[in-house]
């Protein structure tokens, strides 16, 4: 399929069945590298994971101009094709499940790698603090900003 092709409005059943088949494509590529990410990410291989960021990013793009053009004629579809349109609706919920999925297991790694660094950097600062004790007997706690800074690599 040409550039022209995929960005030309959708006027026949034909040009409908060739979109569709293309939006399936798509989704299939997108599907199998959102898997495997979340599978990389899984097994903690971040360094992995993070290579695939921009297959991801250009198949996301495809799939939304691809997704826009059919929703364009989504009535005409829905005329002369409505078992291929029934179909695309059922695949695109299984797909929003896989997404949610995805962005869960993103948003945990997320999350434990904040808790990680959140948790060095407490310790730093208890280490670094004079150990003394108040008014009332109690330890005193040392001000969050006693701490000399972190410095966080963000190259994975």
């Amino acid at each position: 399929m040409t550039a022209a092709d995929r960005s030309a409005p959708i006027a026949t059943p034909s040009d409908a069945e060739r979109a569709i088949a293309n939006l399936h494509a798509i989704m299939d590529s997108l599907v199998q590298t959102m898997e495997e990410e979340t599978a990389r990410v899984r097994a903690g291989r971040i360094r992995d994971a993070v290579q695939m960021e921009s297959t991801k990013s250009d198949l996301a793009r495809r799939y939304a101009a691809e997704s826009e053009r059919v929703m364009m004629a989504k009535d005409m579809i829905g005329r002369s094709l409505p078992a291929a349109l029934d179909g695309l609706r059922k695949r695109h919920e299984a797909f929003q499940a896989l997404l949610k999925k995805n962005l869960t297991v993103l948003a945990t790694a997320h999350a434990v790698a904040e808790g990680i660094i959140r948790g060095v950097s407490g310790e730093l600062a208890r280490k670094q603090g004079p150990s003394t004790y108040g008014a009332t007997g109690r330890a005193n706690m040392p001000k969050p900003m006693s701490s000399p800074p972190i410095a966080v690599s963000r190259s994975l």
